[in-house]
């Protein structure tokens, strides 16, 4: 397991109505993602961008790497200390803030992770596993702005 992990894909675009890139209006920004052996990911830039606000845009797949990630991490690090998930479920959100020149950058992520165990016993632990999962996930690791988690731990038993 250690190493190098390489990862590829395909992006095509697909947005030429006919006369490419002559002028700033003439094209779609759509976008066809492919992996070999997965589905075909449809993607654009976002509306205030010119793009089609029913595709995934760069940001939203940015968002979700990191949710992911975190959740993936998270369900390892509870396995590792005896915790038993039973559900999960985050609403993460993004903060890009535009510099005015054309560009800009993310600010900081907040996933809001809404985790339940399967016993009160294992609560602490479950809210100790959500700092190792983001010490192990490998995208808030590779990102230059902070990724924070405002978690909330349930419990199955007490629902009963």
């Amino acid at each position: 397991m250690w190493g190098e992990h390489r990862y590829a894909l395909r992006a095509t675009w697909t947005g030429n109505r006919g006369s490419g890139t002559s002028g700033y209006r003439d094209y779609d920004r759509s976008v066809t993602i492919e992996v070999d052996g997965k589905p075909a990911l449809l993607a654009s830039a976002d509306k205030p961008f010119r793009g089609d606000p029913a595709r995934w845009n760069p940001e939203d797949l940015l968002l979700a790497a990191l949710s992911e990630c975190h959740l993936l991490s998270y369900l390892h690090a509870c396995v590792m200390a005896g915790v038993v998930v039973v559900d999960y479920t985050d609403e993460a959100v993004g903060l890009m803030v535009e510099d005015g020149a054309g560009s800009g950058a993310f600010r900081e992520v907040v996933l809001h992770p809404r985790v339940t165990v399967a016993t009160e016993e294992m609560r602490d632990a479950a809210i100790a596993a959500h700092d190792k999962a983001h010490a192990l996930c490998f995208i808030a690791n590779s990102v230059n702005f902070p990724v924070r988690h405002e978690a909330t731990i349930l419990v199955a038993d007490a629902a009963e």
